[in-house]
């Protein structure tokens, strides 16, 4: 059905675009990853783990619950309270 292709497409565009916005990882890289096959038979994308994720820039850091309540306490007082 078209319109379901197209509508996903856009979906996806979106979700691809909030979140080469909001990390370090380049467009191209995520959509790469995005679209790999071969790890699995019937696979479509990439699993990244930890530093896999971080040295791609895909996340800042590795860590647990504690450390980012830690980080947003950190990042609450360098803005004085205003997160954007």
């Amino acid at each position: 059905v078209p319109q379901t292709y197209e509508y996903l497409d856009k979906m996806q565009d979106r979700v691809v675009k909030f979140i080469t916005e909001h990390s370090q990882i380049k467009e191209k890289t995520f959509r790469d990853l995005m679209f790999k096959t071969g790890d699995l038979a019937r696979d479509i994308g990439t699993v990244l783990v930890g530093e896999d994720a971080v040295k791609c820039g895909l996340i800042d850091q590795v860590g647990g619950l504690k450390d980012a309540i830690a980080k947003l306490n950190e990042l609450k007082e360098q803005t004085g309270g205003l997160m954007q």
